[in-house]
């Protein structure tokens, strides 16, 4: 029934494009900079296509600025994330780290779109970020935008708990240059270059390059071994390109590259001295037309991973290509459509075992509708749909059950929506609606890729993917409440959700065997199914401006999750127990001041009380550990010299030591120094 009524709605979306005469929806590019100056904050554009304040767009979105980060005083992504409100960040190493939106965090956490410029850097082998391999550097951020809550017909294909969408700065619109080094304790290096420049009236480019080192978290806790962990290291590049070919046609070309090595925490609660190669190149056109702003997309990902599973080395070989076109436009003056299509084909080797080749072609459409309804109240309905075939060749090792290559020939079909409504009741007030459907599809290790054989004790398992799995459903609802406060120059918000998640993916223990063994083949343990999960809660957040240039920021973020599990199986088993892994709070605070040349900022993180997946023992079932409520505060201090360069302290944990936030390495307290130039 419910694929009927999307079909119907994208059905009756195209006849009204076909039968109007739309006019163009926007310009070619999106001039970031010159839109925060003319609405004196930062603007998104990726909702619906047009330019809105965060406060006007369909859906819950958190902008930070370049400022922002740069007054954050970070040199990694997750820390500045961890202080955004609902947003859950665990950091396992000193350079590996999981973020997920309203709890629901794990290892290896798979629910979270990430996108650079609107490509996919979440890697799609584990169906995770390692944030370390993303290219790009601080200094060329323009803005994160941090959306919360299903959006995989909005943003695209997996968005099912939210998106974090980087936007770097382009050389077609901005002039800029920065180039910083940073010296820390515990070996900490870095230096990072990034510039744009213009060769004549219709080429424009950005360059940039960056390595870092350090040592890694020392090792104060029981059950890792020297040989799991790996002294982080990053060098990664980046070329972005835009041609004006005509006066209404543009193309971007963008290329990266990375070659990372962490410690890396797998899904099954294990460190892993993990390394990473991955390279990306990108092309952009769009053009304006009497149909509309038409844009054809295509990049291709590639990924070397190598890890160590269960004491076995596995290397992953992962590429993905995605094709997409669309076309966006507007209908009259209140009536913007897009209309998109998408094809995406992904593929990986099995491993640690290999001989086979897991794979999927998916083939999506999707139909924004924003309709202007007044100058108060606006209405955004869309719809995407996704049809994925998946497959299998190669061998199977010995002892696998009796299954051929055809078992993996199966297709998933499921639709997603987005529905908003904002409501601009006053000058200072705006109520949001909100509700989605989200698809979280399994992992190409979930459907497969993974085949690998455990000992424990005097049996022999065996460990592999199942590609009959269902992907997750997550259905999301929401009210929001903002009001600006002139008087005292703040703003404050109340949020209110309900989420329910379907078809919860469990993972493989051997406290349960999911494939009897048969006279031919070993006992199996794989990936399953295991029931339902609901989530409730609320969000409340204030920001504003005091006296001569102070700046203040706090959240609070209430969350309870129950999980529901099928007879038969145990989230605590399944390393699924999100109920008791999820913080029921979660705060934020911070206090600036700039004054001339100086800047000094503050930041408090504050966690509740919860419980942690203990580390892996080959043989032990999963079992969970108190993690008692800590306070994460860091800080920053700079002074602005003449010619562009600036000198600034940072800090990250500085309450303590070492601090425990998770049931892995004990996170350090660090301390940098860096010297900066910008022109």
């Amino acid at each position: 029934m419910k694929k009927t009524l999307l079909a119907g709605v994208s059905a009756g979306l195209l006849v009204a494009a076909a039968s109007a005469a739309p006019s163009i929806a926007s310009a070619q590019s999106i001039d970031y900079g010159s839109l925060e100056q003319l609405f004196n904050e930062p603007v998104t554009t990726s909702a619906t296509g047009a330019p809105q304040r965060s406060t006007e767009a369909p859906v819950d979105m958190t902008i930070i600025s370049a400022a922002d980060i740069t007054r954050s005083g970070a040199v990694d992504l997750p820390t500045i994330l961890s202080r955004v409100a609902g947003l859950d960040v665990t950091t396992w190493g000193a350079g590996a780290a999981d973020v997920s939106v309203r709890g629901y965090n794990q290892a290896m956490s798979p629910r979270l779109l990430v996108l650079i410029n609107g490509r996919q850097v979440y890697l799609d082998h584990y169906g995770y970020t390692a944030w370390a391999t993303l290219p790009v550097q601080l200094s060329e951020i323009r803005q994160i935008e941090v959306v919360k809550g299903p959006n995989s017909a909005l943003f695209g294909f997996n968005a099912v708990s939210g998106v974090v969408n980087i936007i770097t700065v382009n050389p077609k619109f901005d002039d800029a240059g920065d180039i910083a080094v940073r010296g820390g304790n515990f070996g900490y290096g870095e230096v990072s270059l990034a510039k744009t420049f213009k060769l004549g009236e219709r080429f424009s480019a950005r360059v940039s390059a960056g390595a870092s080192q350090s040592d890694e978290f020392k090792n104060t806790v029981g059950g890792v071994a020297k040989s799991q962990l790996n002294d982080p290291a990053k060098v990664s590049a980046n070329i972005d390109t835009v041609t004006q070919l005509t006066d209404k046609a543009e193309l971007r070309v963008e290329g990266s590259y990375s070659n990372v090595q962490v410690s890396d925490m797998l899904s099954n609660y294990a460190y892993s001295p993990s390394k990473y190669l991955t390279s990306s190149l990108k092309g952009t056109l769009t053009a304006e037309t009497q149909v509309g702003q038409l844009q054809f997309s295509a990049y291709q990902n590639d990924l070397t991973a190598k890890h160590l599973i269960l004491g076995q080395k596995a290397r992953f070989e992962n590429k993905i290509t995605v094709v997409s076109a669309q076309d966006l436009f507007k209908i009259g003056a209140k009536h913007t459509i897009r209309l998109g299509g998408e094809y995406r084909h992904n593929e990986v080797n099995t491993a640690p075992i290999g001989g086979a080749e897991v794979s999927y072609d998916v083939l999506s459409a999707s139909a924004m509708w924003n309709w202007a309804i007044s100058d108060k109240l606006a209405f955004t309905a869309a719809g995407r749909y996704d049809s994925l075939d998946l497959s299998r060749d190669g061998a199977f090792p010995a002892g696998s059950p009796p299954l051929g290559n055809g078992y993996w020939d199966r297709k998933i079909e499921e639709p997603s929506w987005n529905l908003g409504l904002v409501w601009r009741a006053t000058a200072a007030d705006t109520f949001k609606a909100s509700a989605a459907r989200g698809v979280q599809v399994p992992t190409l290790v979930d459907l497969g890729a993974l085949q690998a054989r455990v000992s424990v004790g005097p049996y022999t398992l065996g460990l592999a993917g199942n590609p009959t799995l269902e992907p997750a459903i997550v259905t999301n609802y929401q009210l929001t409440y903002e009001r600006a406060l002139p008087a005292i120059k703040a703003q404050i918000s109340a949020k209110a959700f309900i989420q329910k998640t379907e078809d919860v993916k469990g993972q493989p223990t051997s406290a349960q065997i999911d494939v009897a063994p048969t006279l031919v083949s070993l006992p199996v343990l794989s990936y399953r199914n295991i029931g339902e999960s609901k989530m409730n809660g609320f969000e409340l957040a204030a920001s504003g401006e005091f006296g001569a240039g102070f700046r203040w920021n706090a959240d609070w973020t209430h969350t309870e999750v129950d999980d529901e599990p099928l007879a038969g199986f145990s989230p605590l088993l399944r390393s699924a127990a999100f109920g008791a892994t999820t913080p029921e709070n979660r705060a934020n605070a911070s206090l600036g001041w700039t004054g001339g040349a100086w800047t000094a900022d503050g930041f408090v993180t504050l966690v509740g009380d919860h419980e942690a997946y203990a580390l892996y023992a080959v043989g032990a079932n999963p079992r969970l550990v108190k993690i008692e409520s800590y306070a994460a505060i860091g800080g920053r201090v700079a002074r602005s010299f003449d010619h562009g360069v600036t000198v600034a302290i940072s800090g990250q944990n500085l309450g303590d030591n070492r601090q425990r936030q998770s049931a892995g390495l004990e996170v350090e307290r660090r301390l940098f120094l860096s010297v900066s130039k910008s022109w």
